[in-house]
């Protein structure tokens, strides 16, 4: 399927195989939920600094162990896909900013670009994506995808990271850090990642510290 044809389907429901035959051939990351095929937002400096940096330090710390860091270019599955192909229109397949896949990778089909076992999932939030990324697709990870233990969200304006843990029960409990002084830490990987490493090279504008200082002292 080409750009063209993307177009004028516009305003029309897309099937799972048609839309990985998009993406795939695209030099574009295009995310897929429910039939509707959407382009990914490009990043901003933060945005890509914040990634590397965490990619630099989760690569560090699991070298020698059974887990692996993947960057932005490798897509997760979250849905119950029906089996019919005129059906193949619910889900989600989405491209984290980065995921931490434990064991070896499971993956969808014999491309091998899309993870079914993430472990943990971090998302950089910008303003186009933080309310999809706390919401919608957040449910999707915690329903579809077992195996994730840990989705963390990273503030790009502020010091201000979001972690939510599942439990045995498999509810999920969420402890946030702000400052640069905290350290997160992701016991199922055994990583700690120091929010002035995360955060190496960002710039903060003042009234974004004044906010996030008026938050914590109310």
């Amino acid at each position: 399927m080409t750009l063209a044809k993307l177009k004028e389907k516009k305003s029309q429901t897309y099937s799972v195989e048609e839309y990985l035959e998009f993406d795939r051939a695209s030099d574009e990351r295009y995310e897929f939920v429910d039939g509707q095929i959407h382009l990914k937002a490009g990043e901003s400096g933060n945005h890509g600094d914040i990634s590397v940096n965490l990619a630099a330090e989760l690569r560090f710390q699991l070298k020698g162990k059974d887990c692996r860091v993947r960057a932005k270019d490798t897509k997760v599955k979250s849905g119950s896909f029906a089996q019919k192909p005129n059906q193949k229109t619910k889900g989600m397949f989405s491209y984290p900013d980065l995921v931490v896949i434990c064991g070896e990778p499971d993956y969808h089909d014999k491309h091998k670009d899309i993870v079914l076992n993430p472990s943990v999932i971090i998302e950089v939030l910008s303003d186009l994506t933080a309310e999809f990324d706390r919401t919608n697709k957040f449910t999707r990870y915690r329903i579809f995808n077992p195996t994730l233990s840990d989705y963390i969200l990273v503030s790009q304006d502020k010091p201000l990271v979001e972690h939510f843990l599942r439990q045995t029960d498999d509810s999920w409990k969420v402890f946030i850090y702000y400052g640069l002084k905290k350290i997160l830490k992701i016991e199922s990987i055994e990583c700690q990642l120091k929010l002035a490493e995360i955060y190496d090279r960002i710039k903060f504008s003042r009234q974004a510290l004044a906010e996030l200082a008026d938050i914590i002292n109310n």
